[in-house]
């Protein structure tokens, strides 16, 4: 009777490992919590609308991004900063939710917006401003039309300190 008692915990202790293993490999390796924090600024010119940000700074955080997530708070978003102008575009390979995206220039002045749809399947359509940027911004797809935010609009970015 021990024996199988001492089984039975064994198997059970197996199966709770196997199942915590099988969500490590499934659940998204990055989380919020692992982006810095900040604030953004958009000045339209008419209008100025502050937004709690996430940054994504590391190459890992850019590719990351805002994937898996199934929703973002209203005036809130993500920052992808780069070290110098880059050229390139944008994917929603697992993004859930439709995104604007402002594409900005090391000054803050937008060069381009563009809307991005969700993407949960290769091949998933590639974002290109086709202009050099510095640095990238994400909110809820229809933010920048409710806000007035074009080409020439501002952006400053502040980290949490």
């Amino acid at each position: 009777m021990r024996a199988f008692v001492i089984a039975v915990v064994l198997a059970a202790t197996l199966a709770v490992g196997a199942a915590a293993a099988v969500q490590r490999e499934t659940a998204p390796e990055t989380t919020a919590a692992t982006f810095p924090r900040g604030t953004a600024t958009i000045a339209t010119g008419k209008r100025t609308i502050p937004l709690r940000i996430e940054i994504a700074r590391t190459a890992e955080q850019r590719q990351q991004g805002l994937m898996n997530r199934r929703s973002l708070p209203a005036n809130a978003g993500m920052v992808f900063q780069y070290p110098s102008p880059t050229r390139g575009g944008f994917w929603m390979k697992n993004t859930l939710i439709p995104l604007d995206i402002a594409f900005y220039d090391g000054t803050g002045r937008v060069l381009r917006t563009m809307r991005m749809q969700p993407c949960t399947a290769d091949p998933c359509t590639i974002y290109d401003p086709g202009v050099a940027y510095r640095a990238a911004l994400e909110v809820n797809a229809g933010s920048f039309r409710r806000w007035g935010v074009k080409r020439g609009a501002r952006i400053v970015v502040k980290p949490a300190r």
